[in-house]
């Protein structure tokens, strides 16, 4: 099921979004290292390996792009259940949503996000905001190994 190595996982359930992000990020010609997941259940059985992701290779996503609102299971759960497992508790997690409401972000950093963005509603600035992320945790940040 997968040949490539996905170095971004991107949880993202509006349609219109996901493509700023993906053409975002084709900036940089990171598209080709990316798995979108539509859904909150959708994105953990990807990070676990469960379900359809159960022969996906052991290698986790270098970081995670999540959006909060999210069908079937919310992000802020995603983001609860990565950061509470010793496995996958170093997988950087960028919250990226529309979200400005205080609960959220508060939610968010004492849950153990590494950043928490909200989403720009000017295109170019979205843009930019996508290609610096994926520049910056993919190229520039040291990730824990082993």
């Amino acid at each position: 099921m997968f040949d490539h190595v996905v170095e971004i996982l991107l949880v993202e359930d509006n349609p219109d979004d996901e493509e700023l992000t993906l053409h975002a990020l084709q900036g940089r010609k990171l598209t080709n290292r990316i798995h979108v997941a539509r859904d909150g259940a959708e994105a953990l059985d990807f990070i676990f390996r469960t379900g359809p992701y159960a022969e996906r290779p052991n290698q986790h996503p270098k970081v995670i792009l999540l959006d909060l609102k999210l069908p079937k299971v919310d992000g802020l759960e995603v983001l609860r259940r990565v950061k509470t497992d010793s496995v996958t508790r170093s997988i950087p997690i960028v919250v990226l949503t529309s979200s400005r409401e205080e609960r959220d972000i508060v939610e968010s950093y004492h849950l153990g996000v590494n950043s928490y963005i909200v989403k720009p509603v000017d295109f170019e600035q979205f843009t930019e905001a996508v290609q610096q992320l994926g520049f910056y945790w993919l190229l520039l940040n040291q990730p824990l190994r082993g």
